[in-house]
C-alpha cells in the first residue's frame, strides 16, 4: 500500500515552490511511494497522463519519479489528489486495468465524499453501486450512474435520460447481461429508430439484422465489450439476444426478457405507447435517450419527452437524468455539451427591465 511521504507541509514565509506560468504558488506538498512497480505505472498511465487529469482537475501540481508522486498545491487539493491515487492503487493492485474514466470517477467519488478525516481508499469504489457479470464488474463512476444503476435493480421499467457520453446505453445493456447471465430472464431484446424520421428500411440490402445493424452498433460494441464474443454470436443466432426495429416491435408481447429501447428521442408519441405497452410478464424495459438532440420533422413531438412528462410519478417507473457533468468520455466531451446546453438557455433579460 502507499506510504506518506512527508505529512501536509507549510510551505515557509517568503518561499515559493516551483510552479507553472500564471499559477499561484502551492500551500502544501505531500509526497506519496508506492510498494508495487507495476502497479504505481498503471496508476500514472501511459505518458503520465492519470496524473495529467488529477492535475487538472483538482487545481494541483503533480510530479512523479519512479514510484513515488509528489502532490503540491491548496490543503483541500492535495488531499484530494491523495485519496484519488490511494483509491486507484488499490484497484491496480487488485488487478483492475485503470482507464481515465476510472480516473475521473475516483476524482468524482472523493469531491462527492467531501473532506473525511477517516478515509479508507478501498471505500471510495464500493460507495458506487455496480453490476457484476462474468466477464468484469461494471462500476457506477458518477451519482448519476449511481442512481440509475439502483433504479434497474428496483423497477421494471427505467428512463434514462442526459447527453451523449453519460453511460445511459452502456449500463442498461450491463444491467441486461447481468439478468441474462444469471438466469432471471430468458432473453435480451434491443431496439432502436432505425432511421431519423421515420422507419423505413426496406431499400437497405440484407435481412432484418442487416438492415439495422448500423443504428445499432453502438448496443453491440457493448454487449461485445461486456460478454465474451462467443456467446455473444450464439445468442444472436438462437435469438436469445434479438434486435428488433421499433417499427418490427407492435402486436407483440415480450415476457421474460430485458427489452431495450435506446435513441429513444427519435421515437413518436404513437411509437413509444405501442413500445411501452409491450411490456410481458417477468420483464423489464429500459428507455434511453437525449432530448437534446432530436431527428424528428420540426413540429412532431418527441415520444421520450412525452413519456417521461406523463408517466412522471407513476409506481414501478423511475427516472434518471443525467447532465453535462456526467459524460464519462473524453474530458473535452463535456465541455461541448455544456457550450451547447449554454447556447440553448434563453438569454438573460437586460437588467433594468
Amino acid at each position: 500500500m502507499p506510504k506518506n511521504g512527508p505529512d501536509t507541509i507549510p510551505l515557509a514565509p517568503g518561499l515559493t515552490a516551483p510552479s507553472r506560468a500564471s499559477e499561484p504558488p502551492p500551500e502544501t506538498q505531500i509526497v506519496l511511494a508506492f510498494d508495487d512497480n507495476r502497479s504505481a505505472s498503471a496508476l500514472f498511465g501511459q505518458y503520465g497522463q492519470h496524473i495529467a487529469l488529477i492535475e487538472r482537475r483538482l487545481g494541483v501540481l503533480a510530479d512523479s519519479r519512479g514510484n513515488q508522486v509528489t502532490i503540491a498545491g491548496s490543503r483541500d487539493g492535495c488531499e484530494a489528489a491523495r485519496r484519488v491515487l490511494e483509491s486507484l492503487y488499490a484497484q491496480a493492485l487488485a488487478g483492475h486495468e485503470l482507464s481515465t474514466g476510472d480516473v475521473e470517477g475516483a476524482i468524482r467519488a472523493v469531491i462527492a465524499q467531501g473532506s473525511l478525516f477517516d478515509f479508507d481508499p478501498k471505500a471510495i469504489r464500493p460507495a458506487f453501486d455496480e453490476i457484476n457479470l462474468r466477464k468484469r464488474p461494471v462500476r457506477a463512476r458518477t451519482a448519476a450512474q449511481d442512481a440509475y444503476i439502483r433504479a434497474l435493480k428496483r423497477n421494471a421499467m427505467v428512463f434514462g435520460v442526459g447527453p451523449a457520453g453519460t453511460g445511459k446505453t452502456w449500463l442498461a445493456v450491463a444491467h441486461a447481461v447481468q439478468l441474462f447471465e444469471r438466469k432471471e430472464v430468458d432473453r435480451i431484446v434491443l431496439s432502436r429508430p432505425a432511421v431519423e424520421a421515420g422507419e423505413r428500411l426496406g431499400f437497405l440490402p440484407g435481412d432484418m439484422r442487416e438492415k439495422v445493424d448500423p443504428y445499432l452498433r453502438p448496443i453491440y460494441d457493448a454487449l461485445y465489450d461486456l460478454m465474451d464474443s462467443r456467446i455473444v454470436e450464439r445468442a444472436l443466432q438462437s435469438g436469445e439476444i434479438e434486435i428488433a426495429p421499433l417499427a418490427f416491435m407492435r402486436g407483440r408481447t415480450l415476457s421474460n426478457a430485458v427489452v431495450i429501447l435506446d435513441e429513444a428521442q427519435n421515437s413518436t408519441t404513437m411509437q413509444m405507447k405501442m413500445f411501452l405497452t409491450r411490456l410481458g410478464e417477468n420483464s423489464r424495459m429500459i428507455v434511453t435517450g437525449d432530448p437534446s438532440q432530436v431527428d424528428l420533422p420540426n413540429g412532431q413531438q418527441s415520444g421520450l419527452a412525452e413519456a417521461v412528462r406523463l408517466l412522471d410519478g407513476v409506481e414501478g417507473i423511475a427516472r434518471v437524468t443525467f447532465t453535462a457533468e456526467d459524460v464519462i468520455r473524453h474530458e473535452l466531451v463535456a465541455r461541448i455539451v455544456a457550450a451547447y446546453e449554454r447556447a440553448a438557455r434563453p438569454p438573460a433579460p437586460p437588467a433594468g427591465s
